[in-house]
C-alpha cells in the first residue's frame, strides 16, 4: 500500500516538472513567433521590381571591370612568339599572351612537326631555324604540351626531337603529357588543373583539341571549349596553340568546334603538304588579327628534325601556281649570278641563259624556266648586278650596294664569296 502511494506521488511530481519545462520553453518561442509576425506585417513585401533593382545594382558594380575607358592607357599584349620576315625587315606576330591560335591541316600534313617548332621556339632564348623567336617573359617561360592522340612512345619521340632541336637533353621548363587513355571530360579537367596550378606557364600546346569533346558537331560543347580557351588565356595571361584536322572534302576546320576555333582565334595557320613535292609542308596564314606572316615551308632532315625549306616557291610551283622570280630574295638572286660568273668573266645572252639554268639548280634546288630566267636577267640589270656595256654585248657581273640589303643578306653573300 505504501509503495502505491509513493509511485503516485512520483508521477504527480514528474507531471508538474514537465509542465513547468514546457511553459518555460514555449513562452520564448511564442514571443519570437509573435515578433516575426509583427515584423512581416510592418515590412514591405518583396516584389519583382525590388528583385530586379538588386540585380541591376549588382550588375553595375560588376560591369566596371568590363567597360572600356577610351582615356585608359592599355599596353598591347605581350608577344609570345613571332616569325622573321625575309622580304622586308622585322617580325610578324604568330601569337600573343592572352590569346589562342589554331593550326589546321589534313591528316599526316606534319602538323605535329610544326608543333615541335612552336615548342622549341618557346623554350629557346635564341631564334629557332633562324626565323622563329620567343618573347615570353622570364616569369612566364614554362611550357605545357598536351597530346591527346598519340601513345606514350610517340609523344616521347616528339619531345626528343624538341630536345635535339634546342640542343638541351632535358629542358626543365617543359611539361609534356599524353592523354590518349582519358575520356574527353577527364582530359579537359586534367588540362585545366595543370594550367591553373602553375603561375609560371606562358605557352600551352593542345595537340588534338577535338578530343576534349564527345562530338565535333555538338554546338554546346564547342562553345564551352572555346569559352574555356578564352577564359584561360585572359585570366592566366598565356598563349594556347590548338591543333585540329581539316575536313577530308575541303580545307575547313572539322566540325562545329573547328568553326568556333577559327572565329575566335588570334591566328589561324594551315599546314599542307606540297602537291609538287610531298617532302615539303607549306604553312599559310588563313586568318590573323595582326599583320599576316609570310607564307613559309619546312621539311624534315635526315635526323627527323624540321628545317626551313629553302626556295620552296620554286621547288613547289605548279601550273596553277607559277613561281615568280621577283619574289626571290635579292641576295639569292645575286648568289645565282655569282655562281654563274665563277665559270667565266663574261657571257653572251644565250650562254648566260644556260649558265643561269645550271646555277639556279645548284643554288635554288631547281632550274629556272626560260621565262623566269628572262625576268631574272632584266631584274638584275635594273639593279646594276648584271652589266652590259652595249646592246647585244656581253654580260659581266656587277656589284651591289650593301645599304640595299639587310645585314643578314650581306653576311650570306659574303659567306658565299669566301666559300667560292
Amino acid at each position: 500500500m505504501q509503495n502505491k502511494e509513493n509511485l503516485k506521488k512520483l508521477i504527480t511530481n514528474n507531471n508538474v516538472t514537465l509542465s513547468e519545462n514546457f511553459e518555460s520553453n514555449a513562452k520564448p518561442q511564442a514571443k519570437k513567433l509573435s515578433d516575426a509576425i509583427d515584423n512581416a506585417m510592418t515590412t514591405e513585401p518583396i516584389t519583382e521590381q525590388a528583385i530586379l533593382s538588386k540585380q541591376i545594382e549588382a550588375h553595375r558594380k560588376n560591369s566596371i571591370k568590363y567597360k572600356i575607358d577610351v582615356t585608359e592607357i592599355i599596353p598591347p599584349p605581350q608577344i609570345a612568339w613571332s616569325l622573321a620576315n625575309t622580304k622586308k625587315s622585322g617580325n610578324e606576330i604568330l601569337g600573343t599572351l592572352g590569346n589562342f591560335s589554331a593550326i589546321i591541316g589534313k591528316a599526316k600534313s606534319r602538323k605535329s612537326f610544326y608543333v615541335n617548332i612552336a615548342v622549341s621556339t618557346a623554350l629557346k632564348e635564341d631564334s629557332v631555324l633562324g626565323r622563329f623567336s620567343s618573347d615570353l617573359p622570364s616569369d612566364k617561360n614554362e611550357v605545357l604540351y598536351f597530346d591527346t592522340e598519340q601513345g606514350k612512345y610517340h609523344v616521347q619521340l616528339a619531345v626528343k626531337r624538341i630536345c635535339t632541336q634546342i640542343k638541351e637533353p632535358e629542358p626543365k621548363n617543359l611539361h609534356t603529357y599524353y592523354l590518349r587513355s582519358l575520356t574527353p571530360s577527364e582530359r579537359l579537367e586534367f588540362i585545366e588543373n595543370e594550367i591553373l596550378s602553375n603561375d609560371k606557364v606562358g605557352f600551352v600546346i593542345i595537340d588534338g583539341i577535338k578530343d576534349l569533346v564527345t562530338s565535333i558537331n555538338d554546338e554546346e560543347q564547342a562553345t564551352m571549349i572555346v569559352s574555356k580557351l578564352l577564359k584561360w588565356t585572359e585570366e592566366r595571361n598565356i598563349h594556347i596553340v590548338t591543333v585540329l584536322h581539316q575536313n577530308k572534302s575541303d580545307t575547313n576546320a572539322r566540325g562545329h568546334i573547328g568553326t568556333e576555333l577559327v572565329n575566335k582565334a588570334e591566328t589561324v595557320l594551315e599546314v599542307a603538304k606540297s602537291e609538287n613535292d610531298s617532302n615539303i609542308s607549306i604553312v599559310t596564314p588563313l586568318q590573323c588579327r595582326n599583320p599576316e606572316p609570310e607564307v613559309f615551308a619546312f621539311e624534315i632532315n635526315e635526323f627527323g628534325i624540321p628545317k626551313m625549306a629553302e626556295n620552296f616557291e620554286l621547288r613547289t610551283e605548279t601550273k596553277k601556281n607559277r613561281f615568280d622570280v621577283s619574289d626571290l630574295e635579292d641576295f639569292k638572286k645575286y648568289e645565282v649570278l655569282t655562281e654563274v660568273f665563277i665559270n667565266g668573266a663574261e657571257f653572251g645572252y644565250k650562254q648566260l641563259e644556260t649558265q643561269i639554268k645550271l646555277a639556279s639548280k645548284k643554288q635554288l634546288g631547281k632550274a629556272l624556266a626560260n621565262n623566269s630566267i628572262t625576268s631574272l636577267i632584266a631584274d638584275c640589270k635594273n639593279n646594276g648586278w648584271l652589266l652590259q656595256e652595249k646592246p647585244r654585248g656581253a654580260y659581266t657581273l656587277g656589284t651591289f650596294d650593301e645599304d640595299e640589303f639587310s645585314t643578314e643578306d650581306v653576311c650570306e653573300a659574303e659567306k658565299f664569296h669566301k666559300n667560292n
